[in-house]
């Protein structure tokens, strides 16, 4: 694993970089976490170990260890900063961007608006707030013209499977959805189920590799 520093309008934050390849995932963190978030580290290893190449950063108010994520704008921006990083300086012939809820939802904003990418991939895509099934974040969405790949959690509160089910139905073949059966927003199972923790991580890996080598990358 290689530690770089990308450049953002609000100074520079640091990234952790797996494995090898002209393809680049950039995974951002959830709003509570920062890039040493063990689902990132694990999942971006087992990626590594697949032969794909996974980036995973801070935002500049988790560089600072600040608990409040930075504004939309600010957040939007360091997407943009790292995509142009991967290509200037990793050399990246594709980005894919995507991350950890707040994190996949602020890299699909910025896609929506015009940043461009190859594809997008969702772990546990923040729909809606728990319980408030009126107030969906997808209207951005539609915007996005490039595949996007949502691997969520059935037990996740942040995504009623029906609601994520209409909007993925509207987005027609853009969208892919992988099921974690059991799964919460983090992807975590109860005990009941009998998984452990490695299993989900490798399952997820599996998942976001085949479905970028169905694209040919």
């Amino acid at each position: 694993m290689e530690t770089l520093s990308i450049r953002t309008d609000r100074g520079e934050v640091s990234a952790s970089v797996h494995g090898e390849g002209s393809t680049v995932v950039a995974l951002a963190h959830g709003a509570g976490g920062d890039r040493r978030t063990g689902l990132l580290v694990r999942l971006a290893s087992a990626l590594a170990a697949e032969g794909r190449r996974v980036v995973v950063y801070n935002f500049p108010y988790s560089e600072a260890r600040r608990r409040v994520p930075d504004p939309p704008a600010v957040l939007e921006s360091t997407v943009s900063a790292v995509a142009g990083h991967l290509r200037s300086e990793l050399g990246a012939s594709r980005v894919v961007l995507g991350g950890k809820s707040m994190g996949g939802r602020i890299a699909s904003q910025a896609v929506a608006k015009g940043l461009a990418c190859d594809g997008l991939v969702f772990l546990g895509y923040p729909l809606h707030p728990p319980g408030k099934f009126d107030s969906l974040r997808d209207a951005h969405l539609p915007a996005v013209s490039v595949p996007m790949l949502f691997v969520q959690g059935t037990r996740d509160a942040f995504a009623r499977p029906d609601l994520l089910a209409a909007v993925l139905g509207r987005l027609g073949e853009r969208a892919t959805l992988h099921s974690i059966d059991g799964g919460d927003h983090s992807l975590s199972m109860p005990r009941r189920a009998g998984r452990a923790p490695a299993q989900v991580e490798a399952e997820v890996a599996g998942a976001i590799s085949r479905w970028l080598a169905a694209r040919g990358w």
